[in-house]
């Protein structure tokens, strides 16, 4: 599948760069900080997160008094492992529930700032145009962490292809699944990975930022795409517990929350990338 070979080498890069701005980052104050010098360097997945840090680095910053510094991850993990250990200032990539699990998990404490948007997930494939002409068997492909594959199931079961027990949350895993009439099979892989295996399994749940940099159009392609009502799901800025009021990552919550970064995202992604503000 195109950009694998991409996506591979941007994940070694990603850990060999996290090794060097730990390095780099080791005689940073802890969270808290009153040095707010140099760049505010975010963390951030390639699409849409980065092109709109980038958007506003190369339109808006400089006028607002901001250094703005943008280092892109292709994984779940290190964006907030380099923000809990000051090897990057703040990250933009995830949502609340998302980030609830990791905390819990993972022992960090890593807070948000401001939401800006919300990528719909979605379910494609290659072998059939519509959810309903999978046949009985079909392999599903699915993000493998807690909250992820949780939100790809009540994606499955909004589109009537399956149905989950009663009660079952932010943490539904495949046994949660209370009627499964297609006897659908289900391939737990890092969400990072789940575009990649589009040509291996019938059908496969994507993030939006994993879904864009390979060319799916969420809004286009999606068999089935979520609802962006009520969403407890939009992507915000976050940073390490205390620095929420650095002076730096204000200006850039004011920034990708203004009027020039709505008119982009929504004349950049056509319904695929949805503002919150």
């Amino acid at each position: 599948m195109r950009n694998t070979a991409k996506l591979t080498t941007a994940v070694l890069a990603a850990g060999a760069l996290t090794l060097g701005l730990t390095a780099c980052g080791s005689d940073k104050d802890s969270a808290g900080s009153s040095d707010h010098s140099g760049p505010l360097v975010v963390a951030a997945s390639p699409a849409p997160h980065a092109e709109i840090l980038n958007f506003v680095k190369k339109n808006l910053a400089k006028k607002a008094g901001l250094d703005l510094e943008v280092k892109e991850f292709t994984d779940y993990i290190t964006p907030n492992t380099a923000t809990e250990d000051g090897s990057v200032d703040a990250n933009y990539f995830q949502n609340q529930p998302y980030l609830d699990d990791f905390n819990k998990t993972r022992g960090t404490h890593i807070a948000p700032v401001v939401t800006v948007h919300l990528e719909p997930l979605g379910l494609y494939s290659h072998k059939v145009k519509k959810a309903g002409a999978l046949k009985s068997g079909a392999t599903i492909a699915v993000p493998n962490d807690a909250v992820n594959e949780a939100r790809a199931l009540k994606l499955l079961a909004a589109g009537g292809l399956i149905t989950l027990k009663d009660g079952a949350g932010s943490g539904a895993t495949p046994r949660d699944i209370a009627k499964n009439p297609k006897n659908l099979q289900f391939k737990e892989v890092e969400a990072a990975q789940t575009a990649r295996s589009l040509d291996d399994v019938d059908a496969a749940v994507i993030n939006g930022n994993f879904a864009l940099p390979v060319g799916i159009k969420p809004a286009k392609d999606a068999l089935i795409l979520e609802s962006a009502r009520n969403s407890r799901y939009g992507n915000f800025l976050a940073v390490k517990e205390g620095n929420e009021k650095d002076p730096r990552v204000k200006k850039l919550a004011k920034l990708l929350t203004s009027p020039e970064v709505k008119k982009f995202i929504e004349d950049k992604y056509q319904g695929s990338v949805l503002p919150t503000f």
